[in-house]
């Protein structure tokens, strides 16, 4: 439990670890977490909420299933999908993208209702155009904007959310460097070696704020009607 110095740049913890080393490669964890979820979330989204947007019969089936998902918090049935399987790194994936992707199909299904209505797609139904062709040649791309906003968010929870789990024990196995497992290993020192949990904290705070700074960005920069008023 060294304190940081010119050799180890974040001091080390209980047993000796640089904590810099350690919170480099938690960083990677993090980041493949938030790019594996988001990547997910927003395909599986996408389809969701397509489906839910252009066949009636089955909206309002699929949306009763979304309410459902999103009435539970996130981060406890992401506790419960790892309770009842074997904690890993895809595990983990799966089990946070699951509480994701309502927000992403409920997004789809307010932008397919109005996308729908609009003359260039009744345009294609008339010539008889099929509905994938439809779907991918005219709804799609006026979706690309808000759902890459909308992937930035999901990614930042997502980070959140594995930080958490591993924290509380139940997410990346312990052995595997992660910022929340170092945070929770970090914990029970905290009076003697406050840099063991502080830096992996700042690092995790600092990456989820950098994240939704860029989803703001990107939304001032796609959205061409905020482009004009900015």
């Amino acid at each position: 439990m060294q304190p940081p110095s010119a050799e180890h740049y974040f001091g080390t913890d209980a047993l000796g670890r640089d904590v810099f080393s350690r919170a480099v490669w938690g960083g990677r964890i993090s980041m493949a977490v938030g790019l594996a979820v988001a990547i997910l979330a927003t395909v599986m989204g996408v389809l969701i909420g397509l489906v839910s947007g252009f066949v009636r019969w089955a909206d309002g089936i699929i949306m009763r299933v979304m309410d459902g998902l999103m009435a539970i918090p996130g981060i406890l049935l992401a506790i419960a999908l790892m309770a009842v399987t074997q904690g890993s790194l895809t595990t983990v994936i799966v089990a946070i993208t699951i509480p994701e992707i309502p927000r992403v199909a409920r997004l789809v299904r307010s932008l397919a209702l109005t996308l729908r209505e609009q003359l260039f797609v009744e345009a294609a139904h008339a010539v008889g155009t099929r509905l994938p062709t439809i779907l991918w040649r005219h709804v799609l791309p006026n979706m690309v904007a808000p759902l890459i906003v909308q992937a930035t968010f999901v990614a930042a929870s997502a980070v959140l959310i594995e930080a958490s789990l591993s924290f509380l024990g139940v997410g990346i196995p312990a052995q595997t460097p992660s910022w929340g497992n170092m945070m929770a290993e970090g914990r029970n020192f905290v009076a003697v070696a406050f840099h063991i949990i502080l830096y992996p904290g700042i690092l995790l705070a600092l990456t989820v704020l950098a994240i939704n700074l860029l989803g703001d960005g990107l939304r001032d920069a796609l959205d061409p009607r905020l482009a004009r008023q900015l």
